[in-house]
């Protein structure tokens, strides 16, 4: 029983780092990994570099998708498009 009240301030402390550092960051992984699964030709985008434009064309394959902006036409990753950013951008206005 002394063994394990030696240890209870460790466990503590990885109990509260997995709650509130660990399973957030990884609940935010799973959301982003299922909105670049979800884009569809159309939607309005915003890249994490701040580019704006619209999916023209999406890539299974490598996981790419084209976005055509008012300079043209640009290839980017699924990953690079901003969830976030994205989604105030599609919120209808009020």
């Amino acid at each position: 029983m002394d063994g394990l009240g030696q240890f209870a301030p460790f466990i503590l402390m990885f109990a509260v780092v997995y709650f509130f550092m660990i399973a957030p960051q990884m609940k935010r992984a799973k959301q982003e990994k299922k909105f670049a699964a979800d884009l569809k030709r159309g939607d309005r985008v915003i890249t994490k570099s701040g580019m704006h434009g619209k999916v023209i064309e999406l890539n299974d394959k490598d996981g790419s998708c084209v976005i055509e902006t008012s300079a043209g036409k640009i290839k980017f990753e699924r990953s690079a498009i901003s969830m976030e950013m994205s989604r105030k951008l599609n919120v209808p206005a009020k």
